[in-house]
């Protein structure tokens, strides 16, 4: 191995692995050194250099200097090969690390190579990548050959190559799909300022205009709808709403939980807690289906939303007032500004800080530490009874389900034994009672027409006028 060979050696691997030259120089030396030791024994001191510029090999033993020819031919030279084999395998490994925990949060298009028991593998343009089932959209399977977009979530190291995780079900993905479809985005025209999703149901955009004249909402949904529609047939029909992002959270709020409409807006700043009335009528759609609008609503403004109607949040609001001023060493007036400030039940007053508790109702730290402590205890009371009743309901279902079970059974039960003995079922009983009512409908109506003609004679013989009105006398 000549100076101009090792130069040539390095550069190719430069260029075909994307390794910096200077590691591959290293890996080298790291090499030859390796196999001098072989030769020379663990203990020597053995130092390789390479010149960056020339490529000639300088080697040294204990401080004598080693014939280079010497160094790279007869000592070991196919030890030296596996070595920087395996210098030059890490350094790749090392540099795709490099490259891949850049696209963290980034989405990347792959074709699936292979899909066992759930998890795709998906090859990239240099690496391949898993796909596992948990970071897939719920309810949507892959094939081989299919090209599959999805965000980088994970990269790590695993020996001498690099374990890249991809997701499909991450809120970077339906970003990077924004970003894709809407140039206003990228120009920064638009920005998405929020995002919350359940990956397969339903995700929250909330973006802004810098630009007034640009409408951020309609230029997100597109003419016709194009624009959100193709973002939407990339998430399996994920249903997106978009939403006007405003700094203020009472408008904001509002705007998150819609289609709901919202009544009125308290925000409690010392909990984070935001509560949302609405009407009767709009309670149901407010919440959502298993609670996932307001839970999304809820995420997409960072603030605890609790929906409740007028007549709801008045009880609540007396009985915590009637709650804490039982509490010993509460007044009235501080369970009333407790209340102004959002705290509506035990578990509230268990989370307060000491010092905001203590300037609200000048009290002593021992007073704060004592109601504290008794509101922990009147919480798990409140929790314990809450837990008793839920299991008394269950109960009393299961066994109005086994009452229902058993009468069916009992009554089946007897339909058998009665088609057995040859005696009429419940259908045939049904039956007979229905041809008796038709043959007294018949004989009913024989004597109503004879009362009617008998009638209309009387009234003939004493020429008066009837006084039967609509069948029925007067």
């Amino acid at each position: 191995m000549n100076a101009s060979e090792v130069l040539r050696i390095v550069d190719a691997i430069h260029r075909d692995k994307n390794i910096e030259k200077e590691i591959v120089f290293e890996g080298i030396e790291a090499a030859l050194v390796s196999a001098a030791k072989k030769h020379y024994g663990e203990e020597a001191d053995i130092v390789v250099q390479i010149d960056r510029e020339s490529g000639e090999i300088a080697a040294t033993c204990d401080g004598e200097v080693l014939d280079s020819e010497e160094t790279v031919g007869r000592i070991g030279a196919q030890t030296a090969k596996q070595v920087m084999i395996q210098k030059i395998r890490e350094a790749e490994r090392d540099a795709l690390f490099d490259e891949y925990s850049d696209l963290v949060g980034d989405m990347v298009s792959g074709v699936v190579q292979r899909y066992e028991g759930g998890a795709a593998t998906i090859t990239l343009s240099n690496v391949e990548a898993i796909l596992p089932r948990s970071e897939q959209i719920p309810g949507e399977s892959h094939h081989v050959n299919e090209r599959v977009r999805a965000t980088v979530f994970e990269v790590r190291k695993s020996g001498s190559r690099v374990k890249v995780i991809l997701s499909r079900a991450r809120p970077h993905l339906v970003q990077r799909l924004f970003e894709q479809e809407i140039p206003e985005i990228i120009d920064g025209v638009i920005e998405v300022r929020a995002m919350s999703r359940e990956p397969g149901y339903r995700s929250k955009v909330a973006v802004s205009s810098s630009d007034q004249r640009v409408d951020c909402v309609g230029a997100c949904v597109g003419v016709r709808g194009n624009r959100i529609k193709n973002i939407v047939d990339e998430l399996s029909g994920e249903r997106i709403d978009i939403v006007r992002w405003d700094d203020n959270l009472e408008i904001f709020i509002p705007n998150a939980l819609q289609p709901a409409e919202v009544e009125q807006v308290i925000l409690c700043k010392m909990l984070g807690r935001a509560i949302v009335l609405v009407r009767e009528d709009q309670l149901s759609l407010a919440i959502g289906r298993r609670g996932q609008n307001v839970r999304l609503a809820s995420k997409l403004s960072g603030w605890d939303i609790e929906i409740m109607t007028q007549e709801e949040l008045a009880e609540s609001i007396d009985r915590a007032v009637q709650g804490f001023s039982s509490l010993e060493g509460m007044s009235v007036e501080l369970s009333e500004r407790l209340v102004e400030e959002g705290y509506l039940s035990y578990d509230d007053l268990t989370i307060i800080e000491p010092d905001a508790l203590m300037s609200m109702g000048g009290l002593t730290a021992e007073q704060v530490d004592a109601i504290v402590e008794l509101a922990e205890a009147r919480a798990e009371e409140a929790e314990e009874a809450a837990a008793q009743a839920r299991r008394a309901k269950r109960e009393e279902e299961r066994r109005v389900a086994a009452e229902e079970a058993g009468n069916a059974a009992l009554e089946k039960a007897k339909q058998a034994e009665a088609a057995a003995a040859g005696e009429p079922t419940e259908a045939t009983a049904e039956e007979e009672p229905a041809e008796q009512t038709e043959q007294e409908n018949e004989q009913s109506e024989e004597t109503v027409a004879t009362e009617v003609a008998h009638v209309d004679s009387a009234s003939d013989e004493n020429d008066e006028p009837s006084r039967v009105v609509d069948g029925e006398p007067g």
